[in-house]
């Protein structure tokens, strides 16, 4: 199911901040160069993602599954100085190509790497340490991702998950993807501590507001 038209998705693009040069790079090289660029969260998205960093005063972000860097970068771009972003990244392959490309960046200060499965990585971390969550990685693990970020996030802070819709096959989920993503939904929905927003961009963002 596309769920936005090529045609309205440009349209959106055409009139939302541009990315910047570097930005734009890593995209076209991405899309060029790996097997499935498709899992770049896209300028809409990462707009999304850049725009609550900066009305939320965030200044501590993780992020579980950065990809080629791009989330990363543009969620560090709108981060003050002295803020931190600590992305969890399985594959090593991707891990060095977004470390070639944070290094050649401004705020390559601000970008902390884990490399490994991220749930591993989580548990070097304390509770509430950070203002907002990123999530965007296999789609089977949404629920244990949830329940272990949420943890972390402090009492305000502000969780983006992606690909909540996975093309609309979480009306009807047939497979462990939809089926997780679902159930992912349904967590955070039933959980009264939490304020949550679906919205029908690109495949589906989930965004919450932790009250308490």
């Amino acid at each position: 199911m596309k769920l936005i038209s090529e045609d309205i998705e440009q349209y959106c693009k055409s009139f939302s901040l541009d990315d910047s040069e570097q930005l734009k790079e890593l995209s076209k090289k991405t899309w060029a160069t790996e097997d499935a660029p498709q899992m770049l969260c896209g300028s809409l998205v990462g707009g999304l993602l850049q725009f609550l960093v900066k009305i939320s005063g965030a200044k501590h972000i993780l992020e579980i599954g950065m990809f080629t860097g791009y989330s990363t970068l543009k969620m560090a771009e709108a981060l003050p100085d002295d803020g931190e972003i600590h992305s969890c990244e399985l594959r090593k392959k991707h891990v060095q190509t977004a470390t070639s490309w944070f290094e050649k960046s401004e705020v390559n200060h601000k970008i902390y790497v884990h490399q490994g499965p991220a749930l591993e990585s989580l548990n070097s971390f304390s509770v509430g340490s950070f203002d907002m969550m990123f999530i965007d990685a296999d789609k089977t693990a949404y629920p244990d991702y949830y329940k272990r970020g949420d943890a972390l996030l402090k009492p305000g802070g502000i969780a983006v998950f992606d690909n909540m819709l996975w093309s609309g096959s979480v009306l009807n989920p047939r497979d462990d993807d939809a089926r997780a993503l679902k159930d992912t939904a349904e967590m955070i929905k039933n959980n009264h501590r939490l304020e949550p927003l679906l919205l029908p961009v690109r495949d589906g963002v989930m965004v919450y507001r932790k009250v308490s």
